[in-house]
């Protein structure tokens, strides 16, 4: 029975839903949804509950295929390009040194382990992989992951998202102190630090977002077709001798269509995107076999020497270009995370910061960063490849 396909997807869906009620109402809100739903699905594929990466399902060949890009095309439908320019130019340039500054600390983190002989054949997914999670979010590490079956690496995959997950929370913490250490030095007022908006009544708020059968049938119309094109292209270009990666394709149509005033009006596109997310990751930890850990060994010391390298390259160029230019620390902080952890991670820094005038810019940079860093992603794969 444990093998049956509506089983396994009932599990995941299942798990999806304890995870995030976990995150909501307990301790764990401090480890993310993601990463939750990754430890507990692995859990359950360890102890024999759902199949594991051995053993496979055609279930997981389905999310793989289909969902997971979809999920990035859905994800991706948020970016308004028109309104990005409404962030202003200081948010803009850190934001911008920032992306600079994750691709230089991809580069000196892979030379400092010597990733070409640690990593294998993966050098160039995991270059590309951290190089689109530090421009603008996981969109772009599971975008790139797709191209390169990286989920199929399920220990080193799960072993990629922990170090990923520790480092940003981390990094959330740095970016908080050093604004207020710099307000303290310059001797300027700090205000009473608000709440972020993770856990409650106001999480709930921020999550929950209505849906209609309207909406619902254009929105998954639109994915489907979409990656439908984008895989015939990809089929077409390769027939032709050109290697041009089909999730990259499906990334610019979302970014057009995001434009359309029409398209930005649909709703529920966001719950898609996050549900079918979760639903990935879950089977990222079904490939996660405890007993093959054990095989990771060195590679968990460099995966953690890589991401603190490029995350301090980052930093000292954002802190280093906002102190030279005698910019506001504040904005840097924002714009930096934005980079490192998202638009919702720019929105906690700056509603702690007590920045309300940071808001929609950290929102916004961060929306470009989902939409710039797949690109980035793949050029710096390309390159190393």
């Amino acid at each position: 029975m444990f093998d049956q396909p509506l089983y396994v997807l009932g599990v995941l869906c299942l798990s999806t839903l304890l995870s995030e009620w976990l995150v909501r109402r307990t301790f764990l809100r401090h480890l993310g949804t993601a990463l939750v739903v990754i430890v507990m699905v692995a859990i359950l594929a360890n102890i024999g509950l759902v199949p594991s990466a051995s053993q496979g399902s055609p279930v997981y060949d389905g999310i793989f295929t289909y969902l997971a890009p979809l999920s990035i095309f859905f994800l991706l439908l948020d970016v308004n390009l028109d309104s990005i320019r409404k962030a202003g130019a200081p948010m803009l340039i850190l934001f911008g040194i920032g992306s600079l500054g994750t691709m230089l600390g991809v580069m000196a983190g892979m030379h400092l382990i010597d990733g070409a002989e640690q990593f294998g054949e993966f050098y160039p997914a995991i270059s590309g992989m951290f190089t689109g999670t530090y421009t603008g979010g996981s969109v772009n590490f599971n975008a790139v992951a797709i191209h390169y079956n990286m989920m199929e690496e399920g220990v080193m995959y799960a072993g990629m998202v922990a170090v990923d997950n520790i480092i940003t929370a981390l990094w959330m913490i740095i970016t908080l102190t050093i604004p207020l250490l710099y307000r303290r030095w310059k001797k300027q007022p700090v205000g009473e630090p608000i709440a972020s908006p993770s856990t409650g009544e106001e999480y709930e708020a921020i999550e929950e977002e209505p849906i209609s059968i309207m909406s619902l049938s254009i929105l998954l119309s639109l994915g489907l077709f979409s990656l439908l094109f984008s895989n015939l292209t990809a089929d077409w270009l390769a027939g032709m001798g050109i290697n041009f990666p089909s999730i990259l394709i499906l990334t610019t149509i979302a970014l057009v269509l995001a434009q359309i005033p029409a398209i930005q009006r649909l709703s529920g596109g966001h719950i898609l995107a996050l549900f079918s997310v979760y639903l990935f990751l879950a089977v990222i930890g079904a490939f996660c076999e405890f007993a093959a850990l054990g095989e990771m060994g060195d590679l968990a010391l460099s995966l953690l020497v890589l991401v603190v390298t490029i995350v301090i390259v980052h930093g000292l160029l954002v802190f280093g270009v906002a102190a030279l230019g005698k910019l506001d620390w504040d904005v840097a902080a924002v714009a930096s995370q934005a980079n490192i952890g998202g638009s919702s991670s720019a929105l906690a820094l700056a509603k702690s910061l007590n920045r309300m005038d940071l808001y929609l810019p950290g929102i916004l940079v961060g929306a470009l960063g989902n939409g710039l860093g797949t690109y980035l992603g793949f050029l710096v794969a390309g390159w190393l490849g």
